[in-house]
């Protein structure tokens, strides 16, 4: 059987089943809502610890090859629904933001409804010239960092409405992460959430109107059609046991047996997987000569002129692709390229206008999102190629995927990528090109250019920095320990109790670094456990220290510049310097430097750095990792230097003492063990508190600020904790240097399996947001010091590095979950939506 004929065979089989029928069978999950749902979504499942089902859009665009004139006309027509809504005023000065990657062509189209709005959609593709203007987290998505890189940032900095897209809205969890993350930046009085379909349950149903009155700002919503999720008991398990029925490792695609191409592909009928075969179709390219003004999406911004130019130049562009097209095609595939879908979207309408009636032309995309592909007309993924990653993709490589595809009679398909994705691994023999081959009669390939912004010029810059704070003025440290790239602010009243510093932050009313908690004071008992800690754990601290401090010898700079990140990373970086003098007679250069999620490194002390050092030889050095925020937000932040000062060579690598999330690849162990640094604040740290950046107190040619608790200096035990440890040094020499020498040998690159447990536990238990899941046990005394604890997790059978977490759980009323199989010792829970008298997901209310 030809793939005509079995795409024919599909259509005669499916008219009028709905594409959700198998799962809803084998599952009970069942849609109810508008009359228009079911023609809207259908059902597929994927391998998920939180949902076992999917809803599949029929007019996205995206899993499901469409007409585009239906796609581009859905999110057309919802943009015409929001320019209705606001009134003619209020749309001249929206913005639309779209979601990376499914929904960046809806968003797009959305723009095109309200006429003129410019348009900006968030991106997992990193730009080194362009400076980040905010990011945030999509916790139920398989890839989950979004960044936002507008040319312009003053894009996001105006108080028009703000219009968010994205194709479902299922919980409303991305809407608020990413409204609580722009309106601490970019605060405004409306916004208005655009959907193809609102899936949420009753109990989310009021949460977008409390949050909207929390932060003072109306928020509207507009859908296509709404409905519900109905999910009988035991669906998740009933789920992952159908995956994993039909998932076999005999349908992996490294497994998968190669057919004879003299035969016919067909579709295994259990699993829906296509059979590799060899390419029996050429590959040629279309030169679409893309307007060079014209950038090929939203990433970086898309205003009405370049619609206009972009409007202009479809017709030609489209006549060049149907000139390429074969004799006889009936049937023909534009497929686009996972975040570029508006591109491919627009040259599949404007050729479907072009060929006219006598051609079906359709429209879908690639997709990073991996799906149970099953052969049924009641399931919406019959079919799955799977290749691989062709874009040098920030995150790593990975399979990719294109959705029914193969086996659905097209006569071409007109692959669009940008010039970015245009690598030797999309043409490789396993690349999407041959993939396409293997099952499509023609395959045509279309490079659209990726638009990259050119570097503006370098603000301007204060003609001398001051030099850095030093003890005993500021600091218990020696002078000579660290130097404090920091403005002392000891003489503003900062601190806040840490249930009103909760509610501020979670409201999105207040950023974390605009106070600061009120300082702990540990009880006679806990200082016992402290010092028991210390005692236990100074030779181990010293084998770390040692380690990291010879492999960054090594490997970065004979003589480097150890620069903190202010204040956990301040004690080792003085922990550091002084193996260097001891081993090796060295005397290193130390800093603190201030880092703000969020908000970035500060640039006033990446600027004296480079008048100062060679930014070649500077080691930005913190105490430990944990799920890597802060491993992502540095190297965010010094693209964004470079782009905005011209200034290069700073190494965005972190040392640290301990990576038990797998985030740097210069570390001294991956043990998540207890640093007892972590136990205490200042009063282990220099007597300095964590930084602070506000606008009233930090300047564009200031230093961030930081206190000195001079108060404290009773209870100081900095010094005493530096003594205890290099004092060990001379008896672990000779275990530093094999523990060095193994690690220098050694895979270190980074696997990121830390953020990969914190976005299944963000999941798990019901929270939604990753900024509020805390792994590693210094993360997790963090949350006990300075945050609203909901719960900790401690894997099952941890010992005494959990003896002070324990403790300060049981001073504050917070259960000690156990858990098997915890990839860190423990992890801290901050209580989600945390108001005062709030309760969690568990139903009961926090106490203090």
């Amino acid at each position: 059987m030809t793939e005509r004929a079995h795409a024919e065979g599909h259509a005669d089989e499916g008219a009028g089943t709905w594409s959700g029928s198998w799962v809803a069978e084998r599952l009970g999950v069942g849609l109810t809502g508008d009359e228009a749902l079911t023609g809207l979504l259908g059902l597929a499942l994927r391998r998920n610890p939180k949902r076992a089902h999917l809803l599949v859009s029929n007019v996205l665009g995206k899993h499901v090859p469409q007409s585009p004139s239906v796609v581009h006309g859905h999110g057309v027509a919802l943009g015409r629904r929001v320019r209705d809504l606001l009134g003619a005023e209020a749309a001249e000065r929206a913005v639309v933001l779209g979601y990376a990657e499914t929904a960046t062509g809806l968003g797009h189209s959305v723009a095109d409804g309200l006429g003129s709005a410019p348009y900006l959609h968030s991106t997992r593709r990193p730009v080194a010239t362009v400076a980040r203007a905010g990011g945030f987290e999509e916790s139920h998505s398989h890839a989950t960092s979004h960044l936002l890189l507008p040319e312009d940032p003053a894009l996001l900095a105006g108080d028009g409405p703000l219009v968010l897209v994205d194709d479902e809205f299922s919980t409303g969890n991305t809407v608020l992460n990413t409204v609580r993350a722009l309106h601490e930046r970019y605060p405004r009085k409306r916004y208005v959430v655009v959907a193809l379909v609102d899936m949420r349950s009753p109990a989310d149903a009021g949460r977008l109107d409390d949050f909207a009155r929390e932060i003072g700002a109306r928020v509207d919503l507009v859908t296509t059609a709404s409905g519900t999720v109905q999910l009988p008991p035991g669906v998740l398990e009933k789920g992952q046991e159908l995956v994993a029925r039909h998932e076999t490792p005999a349908t992996d695609p490294t497994t998968e047996p190669t057919t004879d191409p003299t035969t016919e592909p067909t579709t295994d009928p259990t699993t829906g997987r296509v059979p590799a075969a060899a390419p029996s179709a050429t590959v040629r390219r279309v030169e679409l000569r893309w307007p060079h003004d014209v950038p090929d999406g939203g990433r970086h911004g898309f205003t009405p002129a370049h619609r206009a130019r972009l409007e202009a130049a479809l017709p030609a562009m489209a006549a060049r692709i149907a000139e390429a097209l074969p004799t006889g095609a009936r049937r023909v595939l534009v497929l686009g390229f996972e975040e570029l879908m508006y591109a491919p979207l627009r040259l599949a309408h404007a050729l479907e206008q072009t060929v006219g009636g006598d051609v079906a032309v359709r429209y879908s995309t690639t997709t990073r999102s991996p799906v149970l592909a099953v052969d049924d007309p009641g399931y919406a993924i019959r079919t799955r190629l799977v290749f691989p990653a062709h874009d040098d993709p920030a995150d790593g490589p990975g399979e990719r995927y294109a959705y029914n595809v193969a086996g659905a009679g097209f006569d071409a398909v007109v692959a669009v990528v940008d010039s970015v994705a245009d690598t030797p691994a999309l043409h490789a023999p396993d690349g999407l090109p041959a993939r396409l081959a293997a099952h499509v009669p023609h395959v045509l390939l279309a490079v659209v250019p990726s638009y990259v912004p050119g570097s503006p010029h370098a603000p301007e810059r204060p003609s001398m920095l001051p030099e850095p704070l030093r003890g005993p003025d500021f600091s218990s440290y020696a002078p000579d320990e660290v130097g404090w790239l920091l403005q002392d602010l000891s003489d503003v009243t900062l601190e806040a109790p840490t249930e009103e510093r909760e509610e501020a932050i979670q409201s999105g009313g207040a950023h974390y670094a605009e106070s600061l908690p009120v300082e702990y004071q540990p009880s006679e008992q806990y200082q016992q456990l402290f010092h028991a800690a210390l005692e236990t754990s100074a030779a181990r601290l010293a084998r770390a220290v040692g380690a990291v401090t010879e492999i960054v010898l090594a490997e970065r700079s004979p003589r480097p510049v150890l620069v903190s990140l202010a204040r956990a990373g301040t004690p080792v970086g003085v922990l550091m310097r002084r193996w260097a003098r001891f081993r090796h007679g060295l005397d290193l250069p130390h800093y603190a430097v201030s880092i703000v999620r969020g908000r970035g490194i500060d640039a006033n002390a990446l600027r004296w750095l480079a008048d100062h050092h060679d930014p070649a030889d500077v080691v930005f050095v913190d105490g430990w990792t944990g799920k890597g925020a802060i491993t992502r937000e540095l190297a965010a932040a010094l693209r964004a230097f470079e782009n905005s000062d011209g200034i290069t060579g700073f190494d965005p690598e972190i040392a640290v003492l301990a990576d038990p999330g797998s985030c740097v690849r210069t570390y001294g162990t991956r043990d998540d063990f207890l640093i007892p640094s972590a136990c205490l604040n200042s009063t282990v740290s220099g007597l300095i508190s964590r930084t602070v950046l506000r606008a009233d107190l930090v300047g564009p040619h200031d230093f961030h600020g930081a206190k000195f608790y001079r108060e404290l200096a009773g209870a100081d035990l900095s010094p005493a904790f530096l003594d205890a440890v290099s004092a060990r040094f001379p008896e672990v020499t000779e275990a530093v240097d094999a523990q060095a020498k193994d690690l220098l040998s050694a895979d270190r690159a980074p696997t990121w399996e830390g953020w990969a447990a914190v976005e299944r536990i963000s999941e798990e238990y019901g929270i939604h947001d990753v900024n509020l899941v805390k792994p590693g046990v210094g993360e997790t005394t963090r949350v006990m010091l300075r945050r609203v604890p909901w719960k900790v997790l401690a894997r099952a059978g941890a010992g005494a590095d959990l003896d002070h977490v324990r403790l300060l759980a049981e001073q504050r009323g917070v259960p000690v979950e156990e858990v098997a199989d915890l990839p860190y010792t423990c992890v801290g829970l901050i209580h989600p939506q945390y108001t005062r008298g709030a309760t969690g997901a568990d139903g009961k209310a926090v106490t203090l």
